[in-house]
């Protein structure tokens, strides 16, 4: 019997601990997949934590590359030493409403990589072939893993914010130093919003193309089109209705977020739209990775070994990293 390493958490609140697991057999529609990367995001501090809905014990991780050991019996497309991205998104059930008018995003029974099935803190993954996506060949293994979560919803927020002109961006962590560069190569203007004070996040917001860069309760020099928010901060959305003109939109990208405070109605009227997004589509990752192929985009990473986990999660949580941190099993 083969055995893996992975970091598991045993239950909410718990550190991540280093397990010897058997390696797990690919079913039917199934991958086999030996870990090279996987990016540290924030909601796995949020499945850490019992946020979100998670089984335990669990190993968390959604944002995986990898190479393809094995195939399912029922796999098309995929082969053995091929390299392949793992989301969040692992499943959906396929037969719901939302599933059949393609809005698999909001399938009424899913599976989620790293919290309701296994994930990529580890050397060794299985993963459902319909939601496997070929990064890029120019982004190395490190460079594609926040891609997989940090730009795909960043990418499906972009499309739910529409086309304006002015696109804001709250909590410039992950998903924002890419999408910044997306909008920045469209042609379009990006207002980065980050912890007050933070001058160093306000001038690497700078360096990637934004036009302006303040701090959260800051207004924009110029009303903006949309916002979108990163950031689990449910005060931010008031603060962002107040920085988009009449008709604009406040876009909810993060998958947990603190209460909204009450505001003026005076701040939504104009038909402003307040909008959350919840997971991704298979369109959304085929868009967004010939986005990305196209862009020039650059992701910032900080590199960890698996066994440090703990430190690269808790890193995170203090905001002590510029761009995305990102395990390399084996180093």
């Amino acid at each position: 019997m083969r055995f893996m390493t992975a970091m598991q958490i045993d239950a909410p609140g718990r550190p991540l601990r280093r397990v010897q697991r058997p390696v797990p057999t690919p079913g039917r529609n199934e991958l086999l997949i030996r870990v090279s990367a996987c990016g540290v995001c924030r909601t796995d501090l949020h499945v850490l934590d019992g946020e979100i809905a998670a089984s335990y014990p669990i190993i968390p991780g959604h944002e995986i590359v990898g190479e393809v050991l094995e195939v399912g019996a029922e796999v098309e497309g995929f082969s053995p030493g091929q390299r392949v991205g793992v989301p969040w998104l692992g499943h959906s059930c396929g037969v719901c409403p939302y599933c059949l008018s393609d809005r698999e995003n909001l399938c009424d029974h899913p599976e989620f990589t790293g919290a309701t099935r296994d994930g990529g803190y580890a050397t060794h993954v299985v993963a459902d072939a319909h939601f496997c996506f070929a990064p890029p060949s120019r982004f190395s293994d490190v460079e594609a893993a926040p891609l997989l979560c940090a730009g795909l919803i960043g990418w499906r927020a972009l499309r739910m914010a529409g086309d304006g002109r002015r696109i804001g961006l709250y909590g410039f962590g992950a998903a924002a130093h890419i999408l910044a560069q997306i909008v920045a190569w469209q042609g379009r203007e990006v207002y980065a919003f980050t912890k007050e004070g933070d001058e160093g996040g306000q001038q690497f917001a700078r360096s990637l193309g934004c036009r302006w860069a303040g701090g959260s309760t800051d207004l924009p020099p110029e009303k903006l089109d949309a916002a979108i928010i990163f950031a689990p901060v449910g005060s931010l959305v008031p603060a962002a209705l107040k920085a988009v003109r009449k008709g604009g939109k406040v876009v909810c990208a993060g998958i947990h977020m603190s209460d909204i405070p009450g505001f003026p109605y005076a701040d939504l009227w104009g038909e402003r739209q307040i909008v959350s997004v919840a997971n991704l589509t298979r369109d959304d990752g085929l868009s967004f990775f010939d986005v990305a192929e196209q862009a020039p985009i650059r992701t910032v990473t900080e590199t960890f070994a698996l066994e440090e986990a703990n430190i690269a999660l808790e890193r995170l949580r203090s905001g002590r990293l510029t761009g995305a941190a990102v395990l390399i099993p084996g180093r």
